[in-house]
């Protein structure tokens, strides 16, 4: 049965940086850029701020610009609770920023303006998909490729592939269900909160579920035998 499994081929994500020329000294401004900038420019500073290790206090660059640099630290938290991964598409998240942060205006109509350097600057990327040639067909396999895989590979199975092709959920789980018949384990690495850890945490939590199951393998074919 082992040879009917598909194999899981790691791949990760490179992505290139490009300033678009936009930049907001308030909150005014800034809603004006969101409301205008492209997709890909509210895909890099929602989608993509876990993989540039910032502070887990934040879950998108908008909260925190609002928090660290203008010091708007209750719309910094608003804006933290938005998961993008509860979103069908940008233009669904795009229009949640827009309603957060004009509540808040309305609450605070003159909000604070930044120091010179400290302006929001909008950016996007252009990414770029590729295999790093580690396949894994069995729990074992796996296990070794996941403890020393490049981060920006667990990053791309982990998160990125929560909102390409309206998936639910990570490449990993998927695929512990679906090729390896281990719902359980799937279900373990899905209870992983993308929000509360860094790309080694969610590294280490991956590596040591998939250890004990690999554990209790070897348990059970011990029995058997």
């Amino acid at each position: 049965m082992e040879d009917t499994f598909e194999p899981f081929e790691f791949t990760q994500s490179v992505s290139i940086l490009k300033s678009i020329g936009r930049k907001a000294r308030n909150l005014h401004e800034l809603t004006t850029l969101i409301g205008g900038v492209s997709e890909e420019s509210l895909f890099y500073h929602t989608y993509q701020y876990f993989s540039k290790g910032h502070i887990l206090e934040y879950t998108n660059e908008f909260a925190y610009w609002a928090g660290e640099n203008l010091g708007e630290r209750i719309l910094a938290e608003h804006l933290s609770n938005i998961d993008p991964y509860d979103f069908k598409d940008i233009a669904d998240l795009r229009k949640k920023l827009l309603e957060v942060i004009d509540e808040y205006l309305k609450e605070f109509p003159e909000p604070r303006e930044v120091l010179p350097g400290d302006d929001f600057y909008f950016s996007e990327t252009v990414t770029m998909v590729f295999p790093v040639g580690i396949r894994a067909g069995n729990l074992a396999e796996f296990l070794m490729a996941i403890k020393y895989v490049d981060g920006s590979s667990i990053y791309h199975h982990f998160y990125e592939a929560r909102r390409h092709l309206g998936r639910a959920r990570d490449d990993f789980s998927r695929w512990f269900e679906t090729s390896l018949g281990k719902k359980s384990l799937a279900e373990k690495i899905s209870t992983i909160d993308p929000f509360m850890h860094t790309i080694e945490g969610i590294r280490a939590h991956i590596a040591e579920f998939v250890e004990e199951e690999v554990r209790k393998d070897m348990g059970v074919t011990g029995g058997a035998k």
